[in-house]
């Protein structure tokens, strides 16, 4: 007899305005597994875990619950349900302690009627026990703030696994995580597996799906697709299932052919010592200058020191031959320097404005008459070219960027830099959550913007991105530059190699060039 599913979702749809999101969605989930659900940006995974943590009511279809059907009309339905829910942009109450946050809205009280105190003691024991239990080192009194992303994410499941829960679902739970934390994630999901909780997994990392996963759900256009066991697919046959097509090549080809030097930097150094130190390299004009390193590597520093958001304490920076200050993002754009932010949620889009807001903010004097009035007419027009060119999917230019997939508002923030005309175009992990098939569209767009001439330096943490669009690589490790590599002719080994060193002590506190760990 058949094992039955601790979570069936039969025939959900949801529509928004302009936007079928779920056409009659299916989703089974068995006890005590890891459920993947794949899909590219945009494919309705989302919305489809929304409707079952009761964020948003489904138009059609029924949900059960070890065989029962349920209505989850809430959060508070769900929780009650045995579903929990981890989003991929945490939001703990960073100036209160680990164990309040895990409670938080149902504090252990004692006393009676109105005397009721917060029952601390019961608070600290009962979050040790649920440490203990999920081999968690994390002191329940520390101020969640002080913790590492590994740490808060730790923190949420543990909170999660509080509410006993049968279902949990992580979003995206390794986009911010080191290699190191990733093993302590998994050591967690394998814990909660032999438990007999079940694990609905959102990621767009092939090889974390296939290692971690019991079985595989993959939607495309808010439809189901279909389920396989996680031991008989590949990544290419994941990815020709989600895109609806065979995608021969990862990277396209690069007609771009590099040419004078375009920007110049010399031993730059940062004010803080623990920050980037000594940096030079050149970045000629029509090339893709990758910048590959670990976790604390200093590259987004640089390059945020580079658009003038950071301070420089040494060093010079030179474009077309000529030595330049940049102290501002306005010096930046005057010398036709664009930057796409690592993370684009918090430091890129506008979410409550719309895709016409978000395309002109960078550039909104093109769009000013002479009384400093905004031509809204001449900036819409804009950006529908722009939504054209870039093919980004938007019911219109008028609809709030915050309800376009991670992809299209990527596009976005590309249209909005490639207004103020720039030559050089610094890009920090610009596919960073998108799935696959939105990633070739992005490359396609940064290699015919090389084709035309433009200059670009492109953070990447995924190695086959780093090896597949880089003309040459740059390595950092702990605020240096260790190396820079033919990004055609080198290997993942050699990009490792350079990645690792680390500086050695000389007694006396001095420190020697760096050494490989590798």
């Amino acid at each position: 007899m058949a094992e039955q599913n601790v979570l069936e979702m039969r025939g959900i749809s949801k529509a928004f305005p302009g936007v079928q999101a779920l056409s009659s969605v299916t989703l089974n989930v068995k006890p005590g597994t890891v459920h993947a659900l794949m899909g590219e940006n945009g494919a309705g995974k989302s919305t489809l875990m929304k409707c079952l943590f009761g964020i948003y009511k489904p138009d059609e279809g029924e949900i059960y619950i070890d065989g029962s059907k349920t209505a989850i009309n809430s959060s508070k339905d769900a929780l009650s349900s045995g579903i929990s829910m981890i989003h991929q942009e945490l939001h703990p109450v960073p100036h209160r302690s680990v164990m309040e946050n895990i409670w938080l809205g149902r504090f252990p009280m004692f006393g009676y009627g109105p005397f009721k105190l917060v029952n601390e003691k019961r608070m600290y024991e009962d979050t040790l026990v649920l440490f203990r239990d999920l081999e968690i080192d994390v002191d329940p009194r520390a101020r969640t703030g002080s913790l590492s992303v590994s740490k808060i994410q730790s923190l949420e499941i543990a909170k999660a696994v509080s509410f006993n829960s049968k279902v949990i679902v992580m979003d995206e739970p390794t986009s911010s995580l080191t290699g190191n934390e990733v093993e302590q994630l998994f050591g967690i999901i394998n814990r909660l597996r032999e438990r007999g909780v079940s694990i609905i997994y959102i990621s767009h990392k092939m090889e974390e799906i296939l290692r971690i996963s019991d079985e595989v759900t993959i939607m495309r256009d808010g439809k189901y697709i279909g389920t396989w066991p996680a031991g008989e697919l590949t990544t290419d046959l994941i990815i020709t299932r989600m895109v609806g097509r065979d995608l021969t090549e990862r990277f396209p080809e690069r007609t771009n052919v590099p040419g004078e030097t375009m920007m110049k930097v010399e031993k730059l150094s940062s004010p803080n010592p623990k920050s980037f130190r000594d940096v030079s390299f050149e970045l000629k004009r029509g090339e893709i200058l990758g910048l590959g390193g670990l976790v604390g590597a200093q590259r987004t520093e640089l390059v945020e020191a580079l658009f003038g958001l950071r301070g420089v304490a040494s060093g010079t920076i030179s474009i077309g031959g000529k030595p330049v200050k940049i102290k501002s993002p306005s010096d930046a754009k005057k010398h036709k320097i664009a930057l796409l932010t690592e993370e684009r949620r918090v430091t890129g889009i506008f979410p409550v404005l719309s895709v016409y807001e978000n395309t002109i903010i960078a550039n909104l004097g093109r769009y000013q008459n002479k009384m400093g009035l905004l031509n809204e007419r001449k900036g819409k027009e804009e950006a529908a070219r722009n939504v054209e060119k870039l093919r980004t999917k938007t019911p219109s230019v008028n609809t709030q960027i915050r309800n376009l997939s991670g992809g299209n508002q990527q596009k976005v923030l590309l249209a909005r830099w490639l207004l103020t005309e720039p030559d050089i175009l610094l890009l920090d992990e610009p596919t960073r959550g998108i799935d696959v098939g939105a990633k070739y569209e992005i490359y396609t767009i940064i290699t015919e913007l090389a084709k035309q001439g433009k200059s670009i330096i492109m953070i990447s943490s995924e190695m086959p991105e780093l090896l597949g669009m880089s003309d040459r690589i740059m390595v950092m490790s702990e605020g240096r530059m260790t190396g820079i590599v033919d990004g055609r002719q080198a290997t993942e080994q050699e990009i490792m190699r350079l990645a690792a060193q680390q500086r050695t002590a000389e007694p006396g506190g001095k420190t020697n060039e760096f050494a490989s760990t590798v």
